[in-house]
């Protein structure tokens, strides 16, 4: 049995892309800014010019016939691949849900102060998941809690639309609702 730290050592990193040596088609089209005649070249005659450029020959697209190959800087496309990835994880819509819980008998100034929350919450752009939860015996109150969130649906439909009308869920009626987009 080996010991448990070495599992780790012993993995190897495999690259994303086949670069150099690792290629091993017969033939690849070359594409880039530093290649005067891009076209289809043997692969040993495509690393014997990179190699003279002191660059690498990056398979770009392996999956095409034949596959295309780029001569560039590989530690320099590797860090534009990641700054790509960075912008589009930054430009990434994020879905913020916030939870509103009510009682089957919640009363009118409480209705009201939750209004307001939620008010404020789909004005930011934030979902918001409304729920009756029901304690004990008041789950014979399902009716009421239903009206309760139909209601609270009906005073917030100027800015936001209803995603999932009222669903029972064990001790839970939920309801969600996602603000409107502004015009």
């Amino acid at each position: 049995m080996r010991p448990r730290g070495r599992r780790f050592q012993e993995r190897e990193t495999k690259p994303a892309n086949r670069i150099n040596q690792h290629i091993r088609v017969p033939q690849v089209r070359l594409v880039g800014d530093n290649i005067e005649n891009p076209g289809v070249y043997s692969t040993n005659e495509a690393i014997k010019m990179a190699e003279a450029l002191e660059l690498d020959l990056v398979e770009i697209s392996p999956k095409a016939d034949p596959p295309v190959c780029r001569i560039i800087d590989y530690k320099k496309f590797l860090y534009q691949q990641k700054k790509k990835q960075k912008e589009m994880k930054a430009k990434a819509v994020k879905v913020v849900v916030k939870e509103i819980r009510f009682g089957p008998n919640t009363d009118d100034h409480d209705y009201n102060f939750k209004l307001k929350h939620a008010e404020k919450f789909l004005n930011e752009g934030a979902k918001v998941k409304a729920y009756v939860f029901f304690k004990g015996r008041t789950i014979l109150f399902k009716e009421k809690g239903e009206i309760l969130l139909l209601r609270f649906a009906q005073d917030l439909e100027e800015i936001g639309k209803v995603d999932q009308l009222p669903k029972l869920e064990g001790k839970r009626m939920i309801m969600f609702i996602s603000p409107k987009k502004k015009k």
